[in-house]
């Protein structure tokens, strides 16, 4: 196959990676309108966390049922059914007038989000076979991933400034409607499996049971504390419904998931390795967010401004990927990634309390994004190739859910160590913090690349690799 993307292709791809740009960035957009809308919905701040966690909650949950309902009706119009449940979402948060009407119109957002991107993910891997069309394909699919939380900051910093906190959320319903009219005319139709005995509800229940419950055991640990009744019973219900969804899964005819898709190695290794990656990602924009503002003193806007670099080097290294990967292989592309956001991660543990933005933040934001944006790229052509199309809305479904619950719990995590390493109320304390929770997410970030030696092992070109 050409290494070139033909016309129709690139206008699928366009439509497909700007979704996802819009859900990634629905998930940190509204970090910078939160006090605006503290003050407006007169908010107490432990209701302030669920504008956020709302949104993580469902969109979390539902990923799984968002995936195989992708390979059992058409795409296409699972595509659009996504898309305009997004957009009606937005709308209806912006006009709220109180906070359990934002929390609906929120989780509501997240539903949409779990039916949209492991769809898109799908139709962009069956409109891609596998090769560097493909690879390069999903360079662009991997920078909107990870662009996605540094432009959510600049953008929701830029619209709650000019126009108010309402806009973080009215401004996805012109993109949802456009992208909707699109669809028809750039996404081929793809009909859902022949001979589908229908949903596996009681694995649907369970499943999505189990994974809000686990989500939201992790994002408010850090208020609860962890070993407190609160979140060990909300882990160990989430372990729980898990465990009865596997037996579940295991009697059914057409279970939600079927077990033997984990028989390929290199899914499971990739989703491994997903889940640790994502540990680190989340937890770096929040660590340099707060060093940004906290210490370095500088408003939301201009903090904004700062990821800039950051973002340019994950789009570029996002694009450079399908080449890399093309020419020594997804293991050896992976392990170059995840190294490289190590040594990032490692120099960001040296932060200085008196620090600059260019000594302290601008060269290890340069390296974290070569490495972030080749790993996001690799990880997901693993996760993604040598699956067979009847299941490629369950292993992108696979892939976000591992990039949901790693966020989450790499999130709650390294900021749980740095709050334990945060003595006092200075700066000196705060940026001790800082430093250790970089030091944990850089030895995280160590060991996805030790585990994606091990775990892929294969043909040394992604051209190369069967289906």
């Amino acid at each position: 196959m050409s290494d070139r993307i033909s016309g129709r292709r690139a206008g699928a791809l366009t439509l497909l990676a700007s979704a996802q740009l819009m859900l990634v960035i629905d998930s940190s957009i509204v970090n910078v309108a939160l006090p605006s809308i503290e003050a407006d919905l007169h908010m107490t701040a432990g209701q302030l966390s669920w504008v956020v966690n709302a949104y993580v909650l469902a969109f979390g949950g539902f990923l799984l049922l968002g995936g195989r309902l992708g390979d059992l009706v058409s795409r296409r119009r699972l595509f659009m059914v996504g898309l305009g449940l997004f957009a009606a979402a937005s709308l209806l948060g912006g006009f709220a007038q109180a906070p359990a009407w934002l929390f609906a119109a929120r989780a509501a957002q997240g539903l949409a989000a779990a039916l949209t991107s492991p769809t898109a993910l799908s139709l962009l891997t069956t409109t891609f076979p596998e090769g560097q069309g493909r690879g390069r394909a999903l360079g662009v699919w991997g920078a909107a991933i990870g662009a996605g939380g540094a432009c959510g900051v600049l953008l929701g910093g830029l619209l709650t400034s000019w126009l108010g906190w309402q806009w973080v959320l009215f401004v996805n319903v012109p993109v949802g409607l456009a992208a909707i009219l699109l669809t028809p005319a750039l996404l081929p139709e793809q009909a859902g499996r022949r001979g589908a005995t229908g949903i596996d509800l009681p694995g649907v229940v369970v499943a999505t049971g189990g994974l809000a419950l686990l989500v939201f055991g992790l994002v408010d640990a850090e208020r609860t504390g962890w070993l407190t009744a609160p979140t060990v019973g909300r882990l160990a219900g989430a372990v729980a419904l898990l465990a009865v969804f596997v037996v579940i899964e295991k009697r059914v005819a057409a279970p939600l998931v079927p077990l033997s898709i984990f028989r390929n190695r290199q899914l499971s290794g990739a989703n491994a390795v997903n889940l640790l990656l994502n540990m680190t990602l989340l937890a770096m924009f929040f660590f340099i967010a707060l060093y940004l503002q906290r210490v370095l003193g500088l408003g939301a806007l201009l903090a904004g401004v700062a990821y800039l670099p950051l973002t340019v080097t994950i789009v570029a290294a996002a694009q450079l990927a399908g080449r890399v990967i093309g020419r020594f292989g997804t293991r050896t592309a992976l392990a170059g990634g995840l190294v490289t956001l190590t040594v990032g991660l490692a120099w960001f543990a040296a932060i200085d309390a008196r620090g600059s933005y260019l000594v302290d933040v601008l060269g290890p934001s340069l390296l974290c994004g070569a490495g972030m944006g080749l790993s996001l790229v690799a990880v997901t052509v693993a996760a993604t190739s040598r699956v067979e199309p009847r299941h490629a809305g369950l292993a992108s479904g696979l892939v976000n859910t591992t990039q949901q619950i790693g966020g989450a719990l790499g999130l709650a995590v390294i900021a749980g160590v740095a709050t334990a390493y945060t003595t006092g109320p200075g700066t000196g304390e705060l940026v001790a913090g800082f430093r250790a929770g970089f030091l944990l997410a850089a030895a995280i970030a160590a060991a996805a690349a030790g585990l994606g030696l091990v775990a892929l092992r294969g043909p040394a070109a992604v051209g190369s690799q069967p289906t």
